[in-house]
């Protein structure tokens, strides 16, 4: 079995981040969500992967390389409009021969993994298989109608009326007879080529289509309430290293990771959260939920349910709650009030906060 793995699309919900980031490098407990993605795919035994990638692509590929530090062989497929994931299959179609795959969304979280949904797919080797999700309100997504012995029968595309509750999650797996059915569909209304159109077009075909139910978190991480979410979500699972410094006068409680080269000084931090490394937060008070990335500097400081990128500095701000500060931002206040802010703060920024 092979892996696609779709890396391109704009991320317009993820702005002002996805500006000077491509969405699947937004990390997520201090790893970018598509290394989360990769590790899953990995865990499946599968190490051959095609990265479907857009105008980001050199961003991608400098991080993930040749996929070697992953344990994975990565092929890098350009995809130079976005078009469809239907379109996404065809351009792969050199890369995947005739091997059944794994197609995964790259900016999709799914931390409990989908081992299951593979063991299924090979032993009973339907057509394709789809990976579903049950969710309060299944019209923002492609829905599956799904007969008692988990035989697909329909597939709808954000459907007004939902008959079932089970959303499709941005994880297929499918044999070579998907080739031959996204080659019989036309582009959508909006000019792309829809998967849930192939996967119909299978199931008119009279070929299996089977669900899979995947009971575990899920989170498509477009929107920065959802990577924040995501955040809290991965922490639950880190269990306490302390690599790095902490002087006599610090206090670590709970599940608190501290990278190497990083420094806390006269700070409080409670777990779950992550201080990158070479990061220093000194006198100040990191509260549970929270990723602080590499290099980052924290002075006279509260922040808690947050993430901070990369090289970004937070000064003189007396609580930071469910902010999301972009890349080497720096933000201060000028007179240390009293209010609590929240705050989404793009790359390269700086912020001065009053009370």
């Amino acid at each position: 079995m092979k892996a696609l793995v779709l890396c391109g699309g704009s991320g317009t919900r993820l702005r002002p981040f996805s500006y000077s980031m491509p969405k699947q490098l937004m990390p997520v407990a201090n790893r970018p969500v598509v290394e989360h993605v990769l590790e899953n795919i990995r865990a499946l035994g599968v190490d051959d992967v095609g990265v479907i990638v857009g105008d980001r692509a050199p961003e991608i590929s400098a991080l993930l390389g040749d996929g070697s530090r992953l344990g994975l062989r990565i092929t890098y497929i350009p995809q130079e409009q976005p078009l469809g994931l239907a379109h996404c299959v065809s351009l792969a179609r050199d890369f995947l021969g005739d091997d059944d795959f794994v197609m995964y969304l790259g900016d999709n979280m799914l931390p409990q993994g989908v081992a299951d949904a593979a063991e299924e797919f090979r032993r009973l080797r339907p057509q394709a298989q789809v990976v579903v999700h049950k969710v309060p309100d299944p019209r923002a997504f492609g829905v599956a109608e799904v007969d008692p012995d988990g035989r697909v029968t329909r597939l709808v595309e954000k459907p007004e009326r939902p008959r079932t509750d089970l959303a499709l999650t941005g994880v297929y797996f499918f044999t070579p007879a998907i080739h031959r059915a996204i080659a019989k569909i036309e582009p959508s209304a909006r000019g792309e080529l829809e998967i849930t159109d192939a996967i119909q077009q299978l199931v008119t075909d009279g070929a299996t289509v089977r669900a899979r139910e995947y009971t575990g978190y899920w989170k498509d991480t477009g929107r920065v309430e959802d990577v924040l979410d995501c955040n809290r979500e991965l922490l639950t699972a880190v269990r306490r290293d302390v690599a790095g410094q902490v002087d006599a006068e610090s206090v670590l409680i709970g599940q608190v990771v501290v990278e190497p080269g990083a420094s806390v000084v006269c700070s409080r931090i409670v777990g779950p959260a992550i201080v990158g490394a070479g990061s220093v937060v000194a006198h100040s008070e990191v509260g549970p939920y929270t990723s602080i990335g590499r290099d980052c500097r924290l002075t006279d400081t509260r922040v808690d349910h947050s993430i901070v990128l990369d090289g970004a500095s937070v000064s003189k701000v007396p609580s930071l709650r469910g902010s999301l500060i972009g890349r080497s931002a720096a933000v201060s206040s000028a007179d240390g009030g009293v209010l609590h802010h929240r705050l989404v703060v793009g790359d390269h920024t700086q912020v001065e906060v009053a009370a």
